[in-house]
């Protein structure tokens, strides 16, 4: 702070502002705003004091015009200071003194605002050093050299520091230096990097090799890296490096000296966009499981080891030996499989069955490389060497022993397309991730040529090639912090390597210690550091690492002497470590060395068998004998796995009574009809109807007596909240907290929530256009991804507000076009779509407050808008009834279709909304007359469902968060349940279930609903008179109705499915 203080007391303020640079940017959060501010204002008023009127304009116009965005009555307010002849005629700065005496009450005031400001945090005062802690240093690590001697003297002499010792060999010969040496790899010259600040977000001058990345590079002699706490942000606080890997206290017997790791996202985590699983892209064999549904946080007690999934509920016959296996990440109970011989298999484990079964194909022999014909040729044999998932289920990819990697695009069910194949390595491809850089799908891969590749998940286009190994890469690891995205590989020789998205060779060259095979995974909460290796001779370990001491915390014991393969090993609910040895599963408490158990899983496993998680850890697949795989499940693994036979029992039921009773309907009718025909004694199959309040667990919120119309609803995306716009632009949070009724703090039907305010009493209200009606005016709203900011408008200025403070950050785009529709972009929150009330929609960047692009195609105002981060598309909805489709690279429309209307139904100005299926090439189109289903590369309606005529009119409709419902509710105050696979009704919940008698269901109708983020059954509307009602199905019932059996053949081969009914209780 001296320096600081002092240039500012000198009134260097290009100085000042550059100094502060190397901390924060203006609008990096209110504080750092606030002081950047302070000193150009300072700035200003001193060049007018000193009547530089030129000077003065020059401050304005490229200083102080920034803040104008956030604040525009303030800015005309020191604009207008030029037209006075003593700025003091002000009355707000008539105190203001000389400016020595501003400049010192200002510092005050920074000094303040840099305390309060947590990107400071931990950097206002230097480090305390012990004395002595450079000799310390110089010293261990020339005791360290000489450790790395072949021939080690007994008192060696050392006689300078600036080439690295080493002992000469008896005949004269000199051994390598360890600058040259291998095992250290390059050392850095001193200097070269940035000072890792303990929350630097940004670095103060540029450098070959990020801070992040940094503090992966080993350089003992030269540079005394501070002890960190684990868990620091990359880009943003100092990369948490683990000193354990800086200087690790391995023996000296030990050939291997540093074993680099990243901050506590780096290996296991691998912290992604929107949606992202924390298992999608771990190294082969390396697996993690979250249990973000099961409230069970870090340190939290268990019921230890009943938490393990150690009961084996299902064994399924892969008829080829699994070599790899990955869950999908929304629906827990899918299996992918790869097999010895090439096959890939997607079992629903739950009714055991196997969905799909792909023998080894190449798709397009003639676009593969010679030398890929050529080894076909030779031995047509090919393996599976990897699978996985991308991180939202909606794309897997295949890495096989021969050259090729296949992706697949999933849409639900069985159907299973191909996707891309690509020709991506000479030899066997090892192995395969998903990654986001430059916001945009990737799939890494590496191989036995020694090579990493990038291509692009949507076109195949290979992006990078990194070169660098002397071994086949055994694994890949690809990561990003804020801004900075690079990727870890393990070649067999041991090596480890990093690399960011360019040309410039490998950041880290290190040696595992020893192993031949290792790999690494954090804690799933990315607080503890564990590795697993296994060496040529069979000797396998895993540990933990004490990041801040750079030691081995701990050696877990229980390994057979002699491992029969490379063991593989997992992390789960930030407690238990499992890995497979022995012909066993055997799993620790990551706070005990000592074994904890051991499951043999009835027997039949081989020595080292393969493990995989599902994402809530409730299933665990264990590869078996005989082509075997094995599910084994904890207490809620058995429940889900029960209620999915419960369900499938029913249906087989239905679909039995069925075919003895048999159906009256003509099979030549190619639009199945559904109705509830009380007294046809033929029919079993019934539409699940809740009419009381005893039926379902519905929760009416506390309400604001403000309010008496609910315009738009949102769950928060951690699933703790609920967000409402009223009509008359004030918006409700309410909030549930963690209690012994509600230990995971979610939202629930179960336990009332707090009508949340912050302690100021402050309301978060839109601004509103004087010049029309309130009631006329069409709110929206989009929230971050993280849930901190909302921005929303009420036919006024669109508002950016903080969900924390409910303050007012910036308002922009006062009307008109007045916002009707607001979205924000997939992969960077800076950018928002808007649409308009003029039809048009315009692409906004928040940051420099600037309209990249304006779209026009619609000829009604916006109604809905939806990205897909897969295809790189934005999919528009208007109340024209038409539906366009934008490539957001160049934001160039591709396709526009408008709507099959019901025949003589050509309703006036309705909204159209949309909203992507998870597999993000479907999207759910939701119009007063219809829900239908459309495919987004061909803009083609793949289902319909129509009310009937007479059926009151769709008012709004969300899929639930695995996209496997669709909660659908109408303006007589009922709300439906469809299957979204076939848009077939399968319960009906009617206004007395959550209405109460005095309420007339004509009077109060759902307007929104909403559903729970990671809860599939639960959903929340907003209703007319201002209520919020939360709703789930019975404990006991676990789900909302039984589907409907098929009906006049599949179900998917209908294009439409307009429900005629034949009684007064029809489908709707």
């Amino acid at each position: 702070m001296k320096y600081f203080e002092d240039e500012v007391h000198n009134g260097n303020w290009d100085e000042v502002e550059k100094y502060l640079s190397g901390f924060t940017k203006v609008d990096d959060n209110r504080y750092s705003m606030k002081i950047f501010f302070e000193i150009r204002k300072q700035k200003y008023l001193e060049a007018l004091d000193k009547h530089d009127r030129s000077k003065a304009v020059e401050i304005l116009v490229k200083d102080l015009k920034v803040f104008a965005t956030f604040n525009e009555e303030l800015f005309k307010e020191i604009t207008q200071l030029l037209t006075l002849e003593n700025f003091r005629e002000n009355e707000q700065l008539s105190k203001y003194g000389d400016t020595k005496s501003a400049r010192a009450i200002m510092l005050v005031e920074l000094k303040k605002l840099i305390e309060a400001n947590p990107l400071f945090r931990d950097k206002l005062q230097f480090p305390n050093l012990k004395n002595s802690r450079l000799r310390t240093l110089i010293n261990q690590s020339l005791n360290w050299q000489h450790q790395l001697c072949k021939n080690p003297r007994p008192n060696p002499d050392i006689k300078t520091l600036f080439v690295d010792h080493s002992c000469g060999q008896p005949n004269g010969a000199r051994a390598p230096s360890p600058a040259n040496n291998p095992l250290l790899g390059s050392l850095p010259k001193a200097g070269v990097f940035p000072p890792l600040g303990a929350h630097g977000p940004f670095q103060p001058t540029p450098a070959p090799v990020p801070a992040p990345l940094a503090g992966w590079m080993s350089n003992p002699t030269t540079v005394a890296h501070a002890a960190v706490s684990g868990g620091g942000a990359i880009g943003l606080g100092t990369p948490s490096m683990p000193a354990a890997l800086k200087h690790p206290r391995t023996p000296p017997t030990n050939p291997s000296v540093d074993y680099p790791s990243g901050d506590s996202d780096h290996v296991s985590k691998r912290t992604r966009p929107i949606g992202m699983s924390d298992e999608a892209n771990l190294p082969v064999n390396v697996l993690s499981a979250t249990f973000s549904g099961h409230g069970h946080g870090h340190g939290q007690a268990f019921n230890a080891p009943d938490d393990l999934p150690k009961t084996v509920l299902r064994t399924l016959n892969q008829g080829s030996t699994p070599m790899s296996m990955d869950f999908h990440p929304v629906q827990q109970t899918l299996l992918l499989v790869g097999t010895n011989v090439g096959d890939i298999a997607l079992w629903e484990v739950g009714s055991r069955e196997r969905l799909v079964l792909r023998n080894f194909k190449v798709w397009d022999l003639s676009a593969c490389s010679m030398p890929f014909q050529a080894a076909l040729v030779k031995d047509p044999g090919v393996s599976v060497n990897r699978v996985i998932w991308s991180p939202d289920g909606a794309l897997f990819g295949v890495a096989y022993s021969r050259h090729v990697v296949q992706i697949y695009s999933y849409h639900g069910g069985d159907e299973v397309r191909q996707h891309l194949e690509i020709d991506a390595h000479i030899g066997g491809v090892n192995d395969l991730a998903f990654s986001h850089p430059n916001k945009q799908l990737c799939v890494i891969t590496c191989g036995d040529d020694k090579t990493i590749k990038v291509w692009d998940a949507a076109t195949g286009a290979k992006q990078y090639t990194f070169e660098g190994h002397e071994a086949p890469v055994y694994s890949v690891c690809p990561h990003y912090k804020e801004n900075i995205q690079f990727i870890f590989s393990t070649a067999l020789d041991g090596k480890i390597k990093a690399w960011l998205y360019d040309n410039l060779g490998s950041r880290v060259d290190y040696d595992a210690p020893g192993r031949w095979c290792t790999t690494m995974a954090y804690s799933a909460d990315g607080t503890r550091l564990f590795s697993c290796g296994t060496s040529k001779d069979g000797e396998s370990s895993i540990v933990e690492w004490n990041e801040s001491e750079g030691a081995v915390k701990r050696t877990y014991q229980g390994f057979r002497k002699r491992s029969l393969g490379v063991v593989q090993f997992d992390t789960t609910k930030n407690r238990y470590l499992a890995a497979g040895d022995d012909f066993s599963i055997k799993f620790w408490d990551m706070d005990n060395i000592q074994l904890l158990t051991t499951v043999d899983a009835d027997g039949g496993l081989p020595a080292s068998p393969r493990i995989r998680f599902n994402k809530d850890g409730s299933l665990l697949a264990v590869s078996a004998n005989e082509n075997g795989i094995k599910i084994l499940a904890n207490g809620d693994g058995i429940r889900l796995l029960r209620s999915l036979e419960s369900s499938l029992y029913d249906a087989s039921r239905t679909s039995e009574a069925m075919t003895k009773n048999g159906d009256s309907r003509n099979m030549g009718d190619v639009k199945p009809r559904i109705s509830e025909e009380s007294n046809d004694k033929s029919k079993i199959w019934k539409l699940t109807e809740i009419n009381e309040p005893s039926q379902c667990r519905s929760l009416k919120l506390p309400e604001n007596v403000r309010v008496n119309k609910i315009s738009r609803l949102m769950y928060t995306n951690s699933g703790n909240s609920i967000l409402a716009l009223a009509s008359n632009a004030l918006h409700l949070l309410w909030k549930w907290q963690r209690s012994d009724r509600n230990s995971s703090g979610k939202a629930t039907a179960s336990v009332p929530p707090q009508l949340w305010q912050p302690s100021s009493g402050i309301l978060m209200t839109n601004d509103i256009n004087n010049d029309s009606n309130t009631e006329d005016a069409v709110p929206c709203f989009a929230l971050s991804k993280n849930d901190s900011y909302v921005m929303s408008a009420s036919g006024g200025k669109i508002s950016l507000f903080n969900m924390m403070t409910f303050k007012t950050m910036t308002t922009f785009m006062p009307p008109p076009p007045a916002a009707t529709f607001l979205v924000f972009h997939p992969q960077d929150n800076n950018i928002i779509a808007i649409g308009m009330d003029d039809c048009s929609i315009q692409i906004y960047n928040v940051r420099v407050d600037e309209v990249k692009s304006k779209l026009k195609g619609h000829t009604k105002r916006i109604t809905g808008l939806t990205f897909s981060h897969v295809l790189n598309v934005l999919v528009s909805s208007g109340a024209d009834a038409q539906l366009c489709v934008w490539n957001i690279d160049g934001w160039e429309k591709q396709k526009t279709r408008f709507l099959q209307l019901p025949a003589g139904r050509t309703p006036a100005q309705t909204d159209t909304r949309v909203q992507f299926h998870q597999d993000q090439f479907r999207f759910l189109v939701v119009h007063e007359t219809q829900l239908a289903i459309y495919e987004a590369t061909k803009l083609e309606c793949l289902k319909q469902w129509f009310p009937r005529d007479s059926a009151a009119p769709i008012s709004h409709a969300t899929f639930s968060c695995d996209s496997q419902l669709i909660f659908a509710s109408f303006l007589d105050a009922t709300i439906c349940v469809f299957s979204a696979s076939n848009l077939r009704l399968r319960c009906r919940i009617n206004p007395s279930a959550y209405l109460s008698a005095s309420v007339s269901s004509s009077n109060v109708q759902p307007l929104v609903i909403a559903a729970h983020p990671q809860e599939p059954n639960q959903f929340a509307v907003g209703l007319s008179d201002g209520g919020v009602h939360v709703f789930e199905p019975l404990e006991s019932e676990g789900k909302w109705g039984v589907p409907p059996p098929m009906e006049n053949g599949s179900a998917s081969n209908v294009a439409a499915t307009p429900v005629g009914a034949s009684s007064d209780e029809a489908q709707r």
